[in-house]
């Protein structure tokens, strides 16, 4: 349950990605540089950042749920980790 609570903790502290919005006819198409499948679109500029924000937290919980579904009954380490680029 300890564990359970941590990952959710995390899912709600903040983090920071770099967004990319390209404009095209339909309007803007979106994607996170640093996370592959956060991608997504809107009419407006304001849609496609908010679609956006949906869409990175859809990927961070499928891959968390992949992970804890790849390891679970396996003796695993789990700890926090910091990384400064």
């Amino acid at each position: 349950m300890f564990v359970l609570a941590m990952a959710q903790k995390k899912i709600r502290d903040k983090m920071s990605f770099t967004a990319i919005y390209q404009k095209v006819p339909e309007g803007y198409i979106a994607f996170v540089e640093e996370l592959p499948g956060a991608n997504t679109q809107g009419e407006t500029l304001e849609a496609a950042r908010k679609n956006l924000k949906e869409a990175i937290k859809l990927v961070l919980e499928a891959n968390k749920q992949l992970t804890e579904d790849e390891i679970a009954g396996k003796e695993v380490i789990r700890e926090e980790i910091e990384v400064s680029v």
